[in-house]
C-alpha cells in the first residue's frame, strides 16, 4: 500500500469556504439591511429639480388639525376702506344719555303724533294757552311720553317783542305770578316739570323766578332752565331752593335748516359723551322733525340713550 507523500494538499471533510465566513457574510448582508431601512425612515430633501426649485418632501399624511385663528392683519396691510369698516364695527358703545325737550307743543296732534312714532325718548313742553293743549298732553301721557309745561315769560325788548297773554311779567306782582303758573298746570294735566318760554328778561329777575320755582316745589315738579340769556338766574335759584333742576346746553333748531339741525344734534351727543349727559331743546318745525326721526335711530345705534328730562334733574 502507497503512502502519500509530504507535500500532498489534503482537503477537509465539506469542502467549499469555511463555515465561519459564510457566517460573516450573512451578518453583514443583515447590517447593510437595516440601515438601508433606518435610512429611509428619516426626511432626506430631495435634490433641487431642473428649474431651480425644491422639489416636495415625500412623508407620511399627518392627522387633520383644526386651522389657527387668523391674526388681525396690521394697519400697514389693510386698505383705507378696511379701515374704515373696522373701526365702525369694533367701535364700543358710546356712553352718554340725551334728553331732547320739545318746546312750543300744543298746537296740533299731528306733532304729537310724529313725535311719537320715534318710539325713543323726548318730553314734550307744552305752552299752556294753545288750542291743543290738554289733547297734546293727554296723547303724550297715553303713549309714556314725558310732560312739562312751557312757562311763557318777559323776553326783552317787551311788548315790542310780542309774548303770549299768559305770560309772566316782572312787572307783575307775585301772587298774581303764583296764580297763573299754577293755572299753566290746570290747563297741562300730567306734567311732571316745567321750563321757561321765551324770558331773556324774566329769568334775569332773582325774585321773580323765587316766586315761580316756589310754586313749582310745592306741587313737586322740576324745572329746566331753558338759557335763553347768558344771565338768567333760574337754575342758581332753583338749586338754592333745593329744587330738581337742569339747564339747558344745546338749541338745535335756532337755523332751521336740516344740515344745521343735525350739526347740533352731533353737538349734543358730543357734550354727552364727554360730560356724561346733556340736555337739548328744539321746536316742532318740519325740518327738525325729519332729522330727529332720522338722526335719533342713528345716535341710539351707536350708544347714545335718549331719556326724558326727569332723569337728567338733580
Amino acid at each position: 500500500m502507497a503512502r502519500k507523500g509530504k507535500g500532498v494538499n489534503r482537503r477537509k471533510p465539506g469542502g467549499g469556504r469555511p463555515p465561519y465566513l459564510a457566517l460573516l457574510v450573512v451578518l453583514v448582508l443583515i447590517g447593510l439591511a437595516i440601515l438601508a431601512l433606518e435610512h429611509t425612515r428619516k426626511k432626506v430633501p430631495l435634490p433641487p429639480t431642473h428649474s431651480g426649485a425644491v422639489a416636495p418632501a415625500l412623508h407620511l399624511k399627518l392627522p387633520e388639525r383644526k386651522a389657527p385663528v387668523q391674526a388681525r392683519a396690521s394697519s400697514a396691510t389693510v386698505s383705507p376702506a378696511k379701515k374704515q369698516l373696522l373701526a365702525q364695527t369694533a367701535r364700543p358703545a358710546a356712553p352718554g344719555s340725551v334728553a331732547i325737550i320739545i318746546d312750543d307743543m300744543g298746537s296740533n296732534l299731528q306733532e304729537a303724533r310724529t313725535l311719537i312714532s320715534i318710539k325713543l325718548p323726548v318730553t314734550f313742553s307744552i305752552i299752556p294757552s294753545l288750542a291743543q293743549a290738554k289733547g297734546v298732553a293727554e296723547a303724550a301721557h297715553s303713549a309714556g311720553t314725558e310732560v312739562m309745561v312751557h312757562m311763557p315769560m318777559e323776553p326783552q325788548g317787551y311788548p315790542k317783542q310780542r309774548m303770549e297773554q299768559v305770560g309772566l311779567l316782572v312787572s307783575m306782582e307775585n301772587p298774581e305770578i303764583e296764580q297763573r303758573v299754577r293755572g299753566y298746570f290746570t290747563a297741562v294735566p300730567f306734567a311732571v316739570g316745567a321750563n321757561n318760554h321765551m324770558g331773556s328778561r324774566f329769568t334775569e329777575d332773582a325774585e321773580k323766578m323765587e316766586t315761580v320755582l316756589k310754586v313749582l316745589k310745592e306741587r313737586g315738579v322740576f324745572f329746566v332752565d331753558s338759557r335763553t340769556s347768558s344771565a338768567s338766574v333760574g337754575y342758581q335759584t332753583a338749586r338754592a331752593l333745593g329744587l330738581k333742576c337742569a339747564a339747558r346746553q344745546v338749541f338745535l333748531d335756532n337755523v332751521q335748516e336740516e344740515g344745521a339741525i343735525r350739526k347740533q344734534l352731533a353737538q349734543a351727543a358730543a357734550v354727552a359723551r364727554k360730560k356724561g349727559s346733556a340736555i337739548a331743546i328744539c321746536h316742532p318745525h318740519p325740518s327738525t322733525l325729519r332729522v330727529l326721526k332720522s338722526m335719533m335711530p342713528e345716535l341710539a345705534r351707536d350708544g347714545i340713550i335718549f331719556v326724558p328730562a326727569s332723569k337728567l334733574v338733580g
